[in-house]
């Protein structure tokens, strides 16, 4: 016996199209994750060096603005300090036009002047050391150009060729630089120092 509410076998066949149907096989789709990974790995290796280089320019520039700003502290008081160079150079020669037998028998107002002007020398010579500024003199000393002008030569046999022999102005230093050379005498006719030193230039 049939029944009835089963469905007939016409219901369930598919509807004739006139093409056999063909089974498709099933495709997976390409992995979303794997693509985006490669992305943000190179967006991350991006990131991280353009951290880098900027952690790297900040530190130059700090170090940099460090030694501005020391430079600064050493340096900034060069033109005045030449300035005052001038000054220190009127007192000595001021001193050194005084004969030693003058000083010896002056009377009391002028030994006293003297005094304060001797007084007024090393207080600014002081002034200078404390701000940097060095007075030097290298009587005895190998000539160098880096750090002395020389204005003449002095025949000397006794002494080796090339060497200081006079100081006509002492030289000043400010930090590690040379603030004036200074002004001298140089040796010539004894033997060589060695290594020889050019004082014709």
């Amino acid at each position: 016996m049939t029944d009835p509410n089963r469905p007939s076998d016409d219901a369930v066949k598919p509807a004739p199209t006139g093409e056999p149907v063909v089974s498709k096989p099933y495709i997976m789709p390409d992995d979303p994750e794997e693509g985006s990974n490669e992305a943000l790995t190179k967006e991350l290796a991006e990131a991280r060096d353009k951290v880098l280089r900027t952690l790297a320019e900040m530190e130059n520039l700090r170090q940099r603005t460090r030694r501005e700003v020391a430079d600064s502290k050493t340096y900034g008081i060069t033109g005045f300090a030449r300035d005052i160079l001038d000054i220190a150079d009127n007192l000595q020669r001021a001193l050194d036009g005084i004969p030693a037998e003058a000083k010896e028998t002056a009377d009391p107002g002028i030994k006293a002047f003297i005094e304060g002007v001797e007084l007024t020398e090393r207080s600014l010579l002081n002034s200078l050391e404390k701000n940097g500024v060095k007075k030097f003199d290298p009587s005895g000393e190998k000539f160098d150009p880096n750090f002395q002008q020389a204005m003449y030569e002095v025949p000397d046999p006794s002494v080796p060729s090339g060497m200081v022999v006079q100081v006509v102005q002492a030289g000043f230093m400010i930090g590690e630089r040379v603030l004036r050379p200074a002004l001298v005498g140089v040796s010539k006719g004894g033997p060589k120092a060695a290594p020889a030193a050019d004082v014709t230039g």
